[in-house]
C-alpha cells in the first residue's frame, strides 16, 4: 500500500532541488503569520536545512513533505508533521499551498488525507492536531472536513501586524 500517493497529488521528501521553493516560502511575508517567522532566511541557511532533511522523524521530531502535482511534478506546497511525540503517539500537522492559483483545487485536502493515513499506518499515531488562526475559515473547513474537531481557542495568542489574534486548536483522534 502506497500511502503518500493520491489521485491528483503525491507527497515526497525534500530534495536539494527544492532550495528555491523553500527559499520562496520562508521569505514570503504573506505566510509569516502561520509559520511564526519574523525575519528572512538566507539561501545558505536553507541549504543547510535541506542537508539535514534526511533525519528520521524519530530523531528530528518533525517531517516536512513536498506536495507535488501528479503528471507534471509541479511543487505546489508543503505539509509538515511537527512536535512528533512517539511516546504519546501524536503530532501536529500544518499545510501550505503557496500560490493563490493553486488553492481551492483540492491539493490541501488530498495531502491531509494522505498524511492522516501515513500517520496511522506508519507512525501508529493515536492523534494529530492543528492550530489555525481564528479568522482562517478556509483552513478550519479543510481540517474539520477531514475529521478534526474544534477543541478550544487561545485568546490573543499571536501578534501579527500590531494586533493580537485568537488561535483555534483542532484535534483528530484515530479510531483503532
Amino acid at each position: 500500500m502506497v500511502t503518500l500517493k493520491g489521485v491528483h497529488i503525491y507527497l515526497r521528501a525534500l530534495e536539494p532541488e527544492d532550495l528555491d521553493f523553500i527559499y520562496k516560502v520562508e521569505n514570503d511575508e504573506r505566510v509569516w503569520e502561520v509559520s511564526a517567522t519574523q525575519s528572512p532566511y538566507s539561501k545558505f541557511l536553507i541549504k543547510q536545512y535541506l542537508e539535514n532533511a534526511h533525519l528520521d522523524i524519530y530523531e528530528a521530531k518533525q517531517l516536512r513533505l513536498v506536495i507535488c502535482v501528479q503528471g507534471t511534478d509541479t511543487v505546489v506546497g508543503l505539509i509538515d508533521l511537527y512536535d512528533f511525540n512517539p511516546t504519546h503517539r501524536r503530532a501536529g500537522v500544518g499545510i501550505l499551498i503557496l500560490e493563490d492559483a493553486d488553492r481551492r483545487k483540492g491539493y490541501g485536502k488530498e495531502a491531509l488525507k494522505l498524511v492522516l493515513k501515513y500517520g496511522k499506518t506508519h507512525l501508529h499515531l493515536h492523534q494529530m492536531y492543528a492550530t489555525i488562526a481564528a479568522h482562517n475559515k478556509i483552513s478550519q473547513d479543510l481540517f474539520t472536513g477531514q475529521g478534526f474537531q474544534f477543541i478550544g481557542q487561545r485568546k490573543d495568542w499571536n501578534l501579527h501586524e500590531g494586533k493580537f489574534h485568537h488561535e483555534n486548536f483542532y484535534q483528530h483522534i484515530y479510531v483503532h
